[in-house]
């Protein structure tokens, strides 16, 4: 193969390699913010090994979180990409950095975006049919035993500390959970209600409560996401489903959580092929959930996450860039 490359380098009067070079020095040092979760991590890796391997681009990632990436950006213009950015909450700001040409959104990052809400197990799913919604499930304590208390049912909340918890506790009352017999249970960490969906799959029993996506849990065990039996009502969401101990919450519903790659106006501006990859750069929470499940089924970090991705589904990502820049890729993460 190399023979055959160098072969047509020379018989093209080495043209290729003054594209190449011209692609480089158009796309130059790009700085990407590496979030501190595990989705945005190994994305900030696989973005990294494209644009060098693939674009010539000479990137590097930098420490970022979502508020301060994005200020940084707007009032800086660096870092130069925030590959996984949830824009809801700093919408207005980011639209009018966009208006004004300081950024622009290159794509979505999750073609499906951020999902929040309550789940139940695939195999409860389809053992009872008829429950398609949280007033569904409510309607069955039988079927989700609090283990601490066995004369009632049990709603798992949200971690400590995050938002969903307000959100979770304001939907308990909201729908009337207590009334049907549920408990609110509270999870204390991460780890902790992770470990509740766990058991449960393990005992092969009920469960009922607060996940997001992407994630490994859901790459991991197969869970449905219930209707809320409501539309999503921004209104109410800030007059009381997202405001701690509403006295009289309503029914409500999650807002799609928008997730884009965010870029600054100079990479899309010179970036050239390199920014054409990020414009169709897009996964589904499927995808992202299964590879996370193998992290931390595997304890790999984002570079060893995004290798692994690269040579394992090239029917995903080859189509995010030229055919000429995915057999560098691949040749890239062969070894």
């Amino acid at each position: 193969m190399n023979k055959l490359l160098a072969t047509a380098v020379i018989a093209a009067g080495c043209g290729l390699c003054q594209v190449g070079t011209a692609a480089a020095a158009d796309c130059g040092h790009v700085t990407i913010a590496n979030m501190n979760w595990q989705s945005a991590e190994v994305l900030a890796w696989i973005d990294k090994i494209v644009l060098s391997s693939g674009y010539g681009c000479d990137a590097e990632l930098v420490a970022g979180d979502t508020q301060p990436t994005l200020t940084s950006m707007i009032e800086k213009g660096e870092p130069d990409v925030a590959p996984e950015a949830w824009v809801n909450a700093m919408r207005d700001l980011l639209d009018k950095a966009v208006a004004e040409g300081k950024l622009a959104y290159a794509g979505e990052s999750l073609s499906d975006g951020g999902v929040e809400g309550w789940w139940i197990p695939k195999y409860l799913a389809e053992a009872h049919p008829d429950i398609k919604s949280i007033p569904d499930a409510l309607k069955h304590p039988e079927l989700f035993p609090d283990p601490e208390d066995n004369s009632k049912a049990a709603v798992y909340n949200c971690p400590q500390g995050w938002n969903c918890q307000v959100t979770t506790a304001n939907f308990y009352k909201a729908y009337g959970a207590q009334a049907a017999g549920f408990n609110l249970i509270d999870t204390g960490s991460a780890a902790g209600l992770d470990g509740s969906i766990a058991k449960a799959y393990e005992a092969k029993q009920g469960w009922l409560g607060y996940y997001w996506a992407p994630t490994a849990i859901l790459g991991r065990y197969e869970m449905v996401k219930l209707d809320m039996a409501a539309t999503h009502d921004k209104a109410e969401w800030d007059r009381c489903s997202s405001v701690p101990d509403c006295a009289d919450p309503k029914p409500n519903a999650w807002a799609k959580s928008e997730v884009f790659t965010v870029v600054t106006s100079r990479f899309k501006d010179a970036g050239g092929p390199a920014y054409e990859y990020l414009t169709k750069r897009s996964w589904k929470n499927e995808t992202v959930n299964k590879l996370l499940a193998w992290m931390s089924d595997n304890q790999a970090d984002g570079e060893a996450g995004a290798k692994y991705f690269l040579k394992n589904n090239p029917d995903v990502w080859t189509p995010w860039v030229s055919p000429e820049a995915a057999e560098k890729v691949k040749a890239a993460v062969a070894g």
